[in-house]
């Protein structure tokens, strides 16, 4: 049996649109059997009683095409156990875990070592090529901040960078869904120069804050956008609202991802009291330092 554990992703972080991630401690679990034949999947969790249980399954899926990658023959069956507790259509990078846990799925079942290298390399091209874009699927890969970026043949590359020690997430999670697809279709296909030199600098300043020196000014500032946010707030009104005031009080708070989720870091101070996250659960989470884990023991 293979047990591969799978942490959540924040993307975008403000102004590093499609490109910086935060691996963060929440996790799926998946346990992976050799069968005789055929595929089953038993989901419990996140996603239980509506997600495909047979081939169609997402690590399914990008196991098998990682196998087919690799060269490797395809067993004649897998039977999985996804215990799921990534939020589903909230921005918290839940499909990229799941391709990234079936890439580690693949990689182990072809007794292939999943190694820095490899990870940052051909791994993440076959997870990144589900989602179409990296900066999710690079944290859930190889943990800690990550900055992905596509190739001109098309590809992808990122590299892990250690957030600094003090850097506190808080997610705000409601109950709302959002579908990246659409809400990636809300964006204009050009944006003004001047927001693009905005965001250039910011993403910049960004980095520095989340690695050498969080004071929360400069990550207020540094999570500040113009290249995606203001055009979805009419998506998801709430979570427009809630990142507005908890930037008036000074939390650096952006969209997590394609949202509906928030992520404000916090420093660990708690939340103002004056800001009003009603139908948002908090959850206050680690960042995760070591991305996918694969255990082929059989524990």
């Amino acid at each position: 049996m293979i047990t591969i554990e799978v942490p959540a992703s924040s993307a975008n972080l403000g102004a590093g649109f499609d490109a910086i991630g935060l691996a963060l401690g929440l996790h799926d679990r998946i346990e992976v059997d050799v069968t005789p034949g055929g595929y089953r999947v038993d989901v419990t969790g996140e996603g239980a009683g509506r997600l495909p249980c047979d081939e169609n399954h997402l690590v399914v899926r990008a196991a098998l095409a990682t196998l087919d990658a690799l060269g490797a023959a395809r067993p004649g069956g897998l039977a999985l156990r996804c215990r799921n507790r990534i939020p589903h259509s909230r921005g918290l990078g839940s499909s990229a875990a799941a391709t990234v846990a079936g890439v580690a799925a693949g990689y182990a079942l072809a007794g292939v070592d999943l190694d820095g290298m490899e990870r940052a390399g051909r791994a993440l091209e076959l997870a990144a090529g589900f989602e179409g874009h990296a900066d999710n699927a690079a944290p859930s890969l190889l943990g800690g901040l990550t900055i992905a970026w596509a190739q001109p043949d098309g590809g992808f590359r990122a590299v892990r960078i250690d957030p600094h020690p003090s850097l506190t997430p808080v997610l705000l999670v409601p109950t709302l869904e959002s579908a990246t697809a659409h809400t990636r279709g809300l964006l204009p296909r050009d944006v003004p120069h001047a927001d693009a030199v905005f965001n250039a600098g910011r993403a910049a300043l960004l980095l520095h804050a989340l690695t050498v020196e969080p004071r929360p000014e400069l990550l207020l500032a540094g999570t500040d956008d113009r290249m995606h946010q203001p055009y979805r707030r009419g998506a998801y009104p709430a979570t427009a609202a809630l990142v507005d005031a908890l930037r008036k009080h000074g939390v650096p708070a952006a969209v997590s991802g394609a949202g509906p989720t928030v992520l404000a870091l916090t420093g660990g101070d708690p939340l103002p009291d004056a800001v009003d996250a009603t139908g948002f659960d908090v959850r206050p989470l680690p960042v995760d330092l070591s991305g996918v884990r694969v255990d082929t023991t059989g524990h």
